[in-house]
């Protein structure tokens, strides 16, 4: 049962690339209307304003969200501002759609479940990669049986110089919550576990380095979001992921190191029946998608060609269908972006301890057995090599 039809009144915060994203979307989307922006920068809010014909340009997220009438906004800003706007957003009883990653800790994601659950309002994360072209027909092969049972799986996002800015909000911890792994790592970590199947992550054992970053090189400095800040995250980071049913998955992903140039992401699943690789360089609308089977010498190798997918555009039309179905609202209050974080914390855990770290199977938080702080909300820190 879904929702009397209306015109949705939509609002976003920020205005960068990534808020333009969601504006681009709801401006283009039947059933909805994009009416508020919120953003501190003065020049771009008036010119985003304009383009896409809307009046109420806030300063301050706060006013946005006080102003009334709005019934979903987006929330595209630095993580550390995620969990405050998000949480006062569903307070005042407006469905929200977030960037990546939810929060900087799993502790700050639950309240923002927390928060969603109070409300009875929906709280979705935009998790983009997995709608691209070729992840969908990666996946589409994989449920079609195409390469049997997934049990290992290679995925990776590297960069060679693309610390984002020297000095920014993204290089403090206390500000995004880590370097590469939390910032373009959790895309990874989000489609491996999706073609995967969703599998509860038991066990992680992961390392980090800041070898780069820390030396002024990787990175340009920028006046954008200029923070001051010193390098302060680490710039590469590897994990092995212990899956339940006995799969596994290792995750690496850079800001900096020598290697081509470039950015790459993709990758590389093997199964029971046959395998799969997906590479991405330079951010292509269509990666390589390449399908393995055969037996024995009899080899089948097979060439997928894959659109470029709807991105962003999918993950608001999927989030305002989901607002439009009342009756399923609980369904979607951000527990899977919650199990992404909790992740991402085992993970900076267990660079810091040098030791792997086991997941509770029934909180999916850190596990109480051999841990130095055994509590699924507290913050865990970014360990520099």
């Amino acid at each position: 049962m879904t929702t009397e039809s209306k015109t949705l009144r939509a609002g976003v915060v920020g205005l960068g690339w990534a808020g333009q994203q969601h504006m681009d979307a709801y401006a283009s989307l039947p059933g909805v209307e994009l009416v508020a922006i919120a953003g501190m920068e003065d020049g771009p809010r008036a010119e985003l304003g304009e383009k896409y014909g809307v009046a109420r340009r806030y300063s301050d997220w706060r006013d946005l969200v006080a102003d009334g009438d709005l019934d979903v906004v987006s929330v595209a800003v630095p993580t550390f501002l995620h969990a405050p706007i998000t949480v006062g957003a569903l307070e005042a009883g407006i469905h929200v759609l977030s960037e990546k990653p939810i929060a900087r800790t799993a502790a700050e994601a639950q309240t923002m479940v927390d928060a969603a659950h109070r409300s009875g309002r929906v709280l979705e994360v935009a998790f983009n990669h997995r709608r691209r072209g070729d992840i969908e027909a990666l996946k589409a092969a994989i449920d079609a049986g195409q390469i049997g049972r997934p049990y290992h799986a290679r995925a990776t996002w590297l960069r060679r110089a693309g610390i984002p800015a020297l000095g920014s909000w993204f290089t403090n911890r206390e500000m995004a919550g880590g370097g590469p792994l939390i910032d373009i790592g959790v895309h990874v970590l989000d489609y491996a576990l999706h073609l995967f199947g969703e599998p509860r992550v038991t066990a992680v054992s992961a390392v980090t380095h800041s070898e780069l970053g820390v030396r002024g090189r990787g990175g340009a400095k920028s006046d954008k979001q200029h923070v001051g800040s010193a390098y302060e995250v680490e710039d590469l980071a590897s994990m092995l992921l212990r899956l339940e049913g006995g799969g596994s998955i290792v995750l690496e992903t850079s800001w900096a190191a020598y290697r081509p140039a470039g950015d790459e992401f993709g990758i590389t699943l093997y199964g029971t029946e046959g395998g799969a690789d997906l590479r991405v360089v330079d951010y292509a609308p269509a990666g390589e998608l390449t399908i393995f089977t055969g037996e024995g010498e009899e080899v089948e190798d097979i060439a997928v060609t894959a659109d470029a997918g709807r991105g962003h555009l999918a993950v608001v039309e999927t989030f305002l269908e989901h607002v439009a179905d009342e009756a399923n609202w609980a369904r979607w209050d951000g527990s899977l972006a919650l199990d992404r974080a909790r992740v991402i914390d085992a993970a900076y855990e267990s660079a810091r301890r040098g030791a792997e770290v086991r997941l509770s199977p029934a909180t999916n938080g850190l596990d109480d057995a051999g841990a130095d702080t055994p509590t699924t909300d507290s913050s865990t820190e970014t360990t520099e090599a």
